[in-house]
C-alpha cells in the first residue's frame, strides 16, 4: 500500500521528464514533455534529443487484443518498442502504437493514431496517420503565415489587430 502512495506522490512531485525517467523512459537532451502517463511498459520507450511530447499523447507498447486468446493460451502477450528520433513534435492526443519508430525531423498531427513507422522528415496526420508532406514543405507553407510573435509580451494585442489573411484558414470539405 505504501508503495502505491509513494508512486502517486512522486508522479505529482516530479517534473514530467524526471517522472518519465523514473519509470524507465529513455529521454535525450532538450526535450519538452507535457505528459505523465507512459502506458504499462514505459521502459520500452526511447526519445531522442529535442523531442516535444504535447498533452494527452498516449504510448501503447502491447497488443491487448491477444486477451481473447488467454483462455486457450494463458501467458499470451505481445510487446513492441517505441522509438522517437531527434527533433520530432508529437501533437496533442496522438496515439503511438507498439513497434512504431518515428524518424528525425517529423511532425505528428494532433489526434493522429500512428500505426506504422514514419521515415525522417515527414509530416503525418489522421486516423490512421498518413503522409501529408515533407517537413521542408511544411516549413515553407508555415513561413508564409509566420507572425514572429513567439515570446512576445504584446502577442494578445497584436493578434487582435492582425488582419484575417494572417491566420491559418482551412479549406472546406467540399
Amino acid at each position: 500500500m505504501w508503495n502505491k502512495i509513494i508512486a502517486i506522490i512522486n508522479k505529482y512531485r516530479k517534473s514530467p521528464i524526471d517522472y518519465a525517467k523514473s519509470l524507465g523512459v529513455s529521454i535525450g537532451e532538450n526535450c519538452k514533455i507535457a505528459i505523465k502517463n507512459w502506458g504499462s511498459e514505459p521502459y520500452l520507450i526511447k526519445l531522442g534529443n529535442h523531442v516535444h511530447i504535447t498533452t494527452n499523447v498516449q504510448f501503447i507498447n502491447h497488443d491487448g487484443g491477444v486477451w481473447v486468446f488467454r483462455d486457450e493460451i494463458p501467458g499470451f502477450d505481445v510487446f513492441g518498442k517505441i522509438t522517437i528520433d531527434d527533433n520530432t513534435y508529437i501533437g496533442n492526443n496522438a496515439v503511438i502504437m507498439p513497434g512504431v519508430h518515428i524518424g528525425k525531423n517529423c511532425v505528428i498531427g494532433a489526434n493522429s493514431v500512428v500505426t506504422k513507422s514514419i521515415p525522417d522528415n515527414m509530416v503525418v496526420a489522421g486516423v490512421p496517420a498518413r503522409y501529408i508532406c515533407t517537413t521542408e514543405e511544411y516549413k515553407l507553407k508555415m513561413l508564409q503565415l509566420n507572425t514572429d510573435l513567439k515570446n512576445n509580451n504584446g502577442k494578445k494585442q497584436l493578434l487582435e489587430k492582425m488582419p484575417s489573411d494572417g491566420f491559418i484558414k482551412k479549406n472546406s470539405l467540399r
